[in-house]
Order: structure tokens, then sequence, then C-alpha cells
């Protein structure tokens, strides 16, 4: 597996080894020995995650104040652009965001750790998300930044149509209003 530290270094884009052939292909989604050594990452994964979505739909920025989850996600029908922003106040990339394209044909992964909220946009017809966590989902403690906050600037690509989006994400607070991270 390849590892790349984004420009937010705690986030790092995974490409997996694919095997291919005639036939289709393999790929090791997942190995905790070789995820750990390969990200420095020892993650205990209690949860997975599937989510399918039409195009221009667009998730986020969600993450749990308490409890807060380390996603590792990938794609595996379709493509969305992915990404993660900064949420820790104490940190010097505060509010900043990384975002990658992530696709059933590029096979790639983004692992966000805990501290980062979590978005996505879907860019075709439709797209299976898939994601593992490391804390339980927990609706007490689940917030999230409005998606299209000017203070972080995320430069969503167009997806042919307007993002269409819950009311809890249309309805965010701006980061400057919402609860983070120390």
């Amino acid at each position: 597996m390849k590892v790349t530290p984004t420009e937010l270094p705690e986030v790092l884009l995974i490409e997996p080894r694919v095997f291919g052939d005639e036939r289709g292909f393999f790929l090791e989604s997942f190995n905790r020995a070789r995820f750990a050594e390969a990200t420095g990452v020892d993650a205990d994964f209690v949860q997975d995650n599937h989510s399918r979505s039409a195009r221009g739909v667009l998730r986020g920025l969600h993450y749990q104040i308490q409890q807060p989850q380390g996603k590792l996600v990938r794609v595996t029908a379709g493509a969305v652009f992915d990404v993660a922003v900064d949420l820790r106040r104490s940190s010097p990339r505060f509010g900043q965001w990384v975002g990658v394209e992530l696709s059933a044909d590029n096979f790639r992964q983004l692992w966000v750790p805990p501290g980062f909220g979590h978005g996505f946009l879907v860019l075709s017809a439709s797209a299976d998300f898939m994601y593992k966590t490391t804390d339980y989902y927990a609706p007490a403690h689940e917030r999230c930044v409005r998606w299209d906050d000017p203070a972080v600037g995320i430069a969503w690509p167009d997806a042919g149509t307007a993002p269409v989006l819950s009311a809890k994400d249309r309805d965010g607070p701006l980061l400057r209003d919402a609860e983070v991270f120390p």
C-alpha cells in the first residue's frame, strides 16, 4: 500500500495494491497490521457504514464532538469529492481543508482522524460510499459545520447539478459558531 500525507499531514491518502487481470481485480481493502505499519496509526475500528447517494448529494461536514471518530473512507461504486477539515482549535491548520477524488476506478482511501470534519460530494450518477469508524455513532454528539462556509472556503467541484443537502447540513453553523475540538 502507498500512503501519502495530504496538505493536512494527519489526513492520509491510501492507495492499496490492486492485482488485476482479464478476470477482474483483487485488493486487500484493510489489514490492521499493514495499515498500522504504513500509517503509524493503530486504529481500532468498531463500526462499518455504507451509504448510496445520487449525483449532487453533498453530505457533511460531519463530526462527533464527544466520542470523536477516525474514519477510513472509500468508494466502491461511482466517484465522490471527499473532504476533511481540521476542527482542532489548537491546531496551526484549524479551519483548513483538503479534498481528493475517491472512486471505484482509482481504489483510493482516505484516513480522516478524530478532530476533523468530513464530507463528500457525489460526482457520478450515484456512488456507494463505505467507511470504517474508530468509535460508534452517537447522535447526541453529532455536529456539523456548514459545507459552504466562506471562512473554510472549500472549492467543491461542479457535479453538474446544484448540491442536494439534508436540512441539517443546509442549516449547519458556520465554523466561527460551531462547537469544535480544543
